[in-house]
């Protein structure tokens, strides 16, 4: 009886061992938590306001949409104004 208590207590320590440790603080590195965002350094401000500035210029050079084509568009029935009569 103790020696099947055991294992079960043995398995239910181990397949509980992982959700416990998901469940824990993240780590902290150096004084930093380990999700925290720093502040972007003036270079990387710079990178982004070229990567920017490059975007919007070759969005500009794209020519508008035209009409979307329709290829079946001739195949297809125009739709008739007259409305069918009701049946009595």
């Amino acid at each position: 009886m103790l020696r099947t208590f055991a294992r079960a207590a043995g398995i239910i320590a181990v397949l509980t061992g992982p959700a416990f440790a998901q469940a824990s603080d993240p780590p902290v590195t150096a004084g930093v938590p380990f999700n925290a965002k720093l502040p972007p350094s003036p270079e990387e401000i710079a990178k982004r306001q070229a990567a920017d500035r490059d975007y919007n210029a070759a969005m500009q050079k794209i020519p508008d949409k035209k009409e979307s084509s329709d290829p079946w568009g001739d195949v297809r029935p125009t739709a008739s104004t007259s409305k069918k009569k009701p049946q009595q």
